[in-house]
């Protein structure tokens, strides 16, 4: 485009194809005409355009199927594999190592495609590249419930009894031998093929399908339209946890088979044998997933209005030469210009600023998605599935209220890229202030036998084992704690002594506890209907509500940050870079965030553990009890580290960032004119 015939790089647009359509001359202006009507072409499959389909061939249509398919992606990808996977490792005899494995091999297809894919779909028909995510996200979904239909039947085996089984009668042989090797552990390379594939899929949608959005829609609402479907793709998770655990509540091959042996018992949802039927969500998805094909595949490669709307903003890219570069070498047609692409991103200050600040906050977000449930089960004596909701209630809508709220601040305000950095200094501030909640909102450890005090004066502490247990043969690998009537906890019944229990209006109740002491306070003459009932000992700690309420503002400031930090990336590098950007982006947070996040916060919280499940064949398992203390101030810490690091390098950003002088010279009559120019 040329104004006063002076060539303004101020106007060229992210696409080739459209900056060829706006550089015509005038003898070839008819000639551009058609290229233009087919790269903003109608809805449709060719000359199939149907007039109903214009009615979504805008910004909300598209919208409304990017939003529709990052939910999917979430259900799928960080709501159902997570609920799945305790389910899939007792079915198919896999340790947590191996399904820690799976839930990486996402993450890892994503690093190695991310970069490719962006860089290569920058130029191409961005709809159709989600059409390809929707058929891989869908075929990942139907690879991941394959194993179900080739496994066979699950057989459930004789149930354990969980009391004191006194000498002389019968039980299960508990004594420790070498487990052969099962076939169905073969099955761990199919999950890791559907988590491929489903990277394969994820790779497109938050690079091109972000970026896609930002061509399409003035710079103003740029912001509001990404955090919108951002949050929107926070919907997936909350859905994928409360669809798996109702579909967990059904038996893994619908009917419970009848059992004739005396050994085998029939089942109920208490039973530790119980799996549930994870599968049938996936099944599901998959089907729902590729519906979604049909109208990516029928979206034109530009929406209509999108050569106006990207003639009309104004480049803020830092101004380091590297935009004259891309311009004059035409730099991104070919593969050999991959390097020289990758190399111009990673020496940009701004965007590398931007981009390690992004990833110290991914590394804390998913380190209290993945552990945030199990901070509140051990800090507050909660059950893990009312931690998990609550979990859920407070990570979910703060993290999708957030992102909407600094959407709609920074599309309100009109704020330019160096405005959006220093809206990110304070959010992330204000948010590193209210993580001060775990130094006040923590709770001390109820009295637990064997770790914290000893059998009524019996035993040693760090011992399960007592006297009064000692002839019990008790199993360290079934934890099932119970609370006795002397308010102290109990690893199991049988550890507490209880040699039998009856059910009294519908409650478990045990008997007979030769461990369990007197209560520590009297209530006159009354007698204790039980001994000891299955489940940890109330606890003493009111400040749940407090940490909650702080805890949720926390997670609205932090990410308050996110749709800011992306619109921030797509403004300070070159048009013809942006989804390269957010490859380049994508590549690190998962590096640098998403993959050690999880890592680190476990590392921490093992750390804090007290006691350990140590089985029959002294193989070292998983923790049972922690110190609350020492976890909290361990996930303080991090969190409190990685919010430094953000802000320091979100203010190099900003200290960092120059502006180019084309947008400080272009008055509002400039824009007028190329407005009218154009319409």
């Amino acid at each position: 485009m040329r104004v006063g015939g002076i060539a303004n790089p101020v106007f060229e647009p992210p696409s080739p194809d459209l900056g060829r359509q706006r550089q015509q001359s005038p003898d070839g202006a008819g000639a551009g005409v058609p290229a233009a009507e087919a790269e903003e072409g109608p809805c449709g499959w060719g000359r199939c355009a149907p007039a109903a389909l214009q009615l979504c061939n805008n910004p909300e249509g598209y919208l409304a199927a990017y939003s529709l398919l990052a939910i999917f992606q979430g259900i799928v990808v960080n709501g159902l594999i997570n609920i799945s996977i305790s389910t899939i490792e007792k079915r198919y005899e896999l340790n947590s190592s191996l399904t820690g494995l799976i839930s990486a091999s996402y993450d890892i297809a994503f690093c190695i495609l991310s970069l490719f894919v962006s860089f290569f779909g920058e130029r191409g028909h961005k709809p159709r590249w989600l059409a390809f995510s929707a058929f891989m996200l869908g075929l990942g979904s139907l690879m991941f419930s394959l194993p179900h239909f080739s496994s066979g039947k699950y057989h459930y085996g004789a149930k354990l009894e969980d009391t004191c089984q006194i000498p002389g009668t019968s039980s299960a042989n508990f004594t420790c031998s070498a487990s052969t090797k099962s076939s169905l552990r073969n099955y761990l390379y199919i999950f890791i093929l559907g988590q491929l594939l489903l990277g394969v899929g994820g790779t497109p949608l938050y690079t091109l399908g972000t970026a896609f959005i930002d061509d399409s829609v003035p710079k103003h609402k740029s912001s509001l339209y990404i955090g919108i479907g951002y949050a929107m793709s926070l919907l997936g998770p909350a859905i994928g946890y409360v669809l798996g655990g109702q579909l967990l509540n059904i038996y893994i091959d619908i009917q419970i088979p009848e059992r004739q042996d005396a050994t085998y018992t029939k089942m109920d949802q208490d039973d530790p044998r119980w799996l549930g039927a994870w599968w049938i969500a996936f099944l599901a998805c998959f089907f729902a997933i590729w519906l979604l094909i049909i109208p990516f595949s029928c979206f034109p490669k530009h929406l209509p209005g999108t050569a106006k709307i990207q003639a009309e903003k104004i480049s803020e890219t830092h101004n380091d030469g590297s935009e004259v570069l891309v311009e004059t070498k035409n730099i991104g047609k070919s593969f050999k210009d991959f390097p020289v692409a990758l190399l111009i991103l990673l020496k940009n200050p701004v965007l590398m600023s931007l981009i390690i600040a992004s990833s110290s906050e991914a590394l804390v977000a998913t380190g209290f998605a993945t552990f945030l449930p199990k901070f509140i089960e051990n800090q507050f004596g909660k059950t893990s599935s009312f931690s998990a909701t609550l979990g859920g209630l407070v990570l979910i809508p703060a993290a999708a209220l957030g992102q909407i709220i600094s959407g709609i601040l920074v599309s309100k305000c009109k704020m330019d890229c160096k405005s959006i950095i220093k809206f990110m200094i304070s959010t992330c501030s204000v948010a590193l202030l209210l993580n001060t909640v775990f130094l006040f909102a923590k709770c001390g450890n109820e009295p637990f036998a064997g770790v914290s005090e000893t059998y009524n004066g019996t035993g040693m502490l760090y011992n399960l084992t007592a006297p009064c247990n000692a002839n019990c043969r008790c199993l360290r690998s079934m934890y099932y704690p119970v609370c006795g009537r002397d308010e102290v906890q109990y690893f199991s019944p049988c550890f507490a002594g209880c040699a039998s229990h009856l059910f009294n209006n519908g409650k478990k109740m045990y008997h007979n506890c030769s461990c369990i002491g007197k209560p520590e306070r009297e209530n006159g003459s009354e007698d204790f209907i039980y001994e000891a009932v299955p489940g940890k000992c109330p606890t003493q700690c009111k400040f749940l509500p407090l940490f909650l309420t702080f805890f949720f503002f926390a997670v609205v400031f932090t990410f308050m940050a996110v749709t800011p930090t992306t619109v921030a990336i797509l403004r300070c590098v070159p048009d013809k870079q942006r989804s390269f950007a957010l490859g380049v982006q994508s590549v690190f947070l998962r590096l640098l965030g998403t993959i050690p996040g999880p890592i680190l916060f476990g590392v921490a919280i093992d750390n804090s553990c007290t006691l350990w499940d140590i089985n029959e064949c002294k193989t070292k398992g998983a923790c049972w009890v922690y110190d609350n203390e020492r976890m909290a101030y361990l996930l303080m810490g991090i969190s409190a580290a990685c919010k430094i690091i953000t802000i320091i390098f979100v203010v190099m950003a900003v200290c960092l960032y120059k502006p180019p002088p084309a947008s400080a010279a272009l008055s509002q009559k400039d824009s007028e004119m190329v407005s009218a120019i154009h319409t």
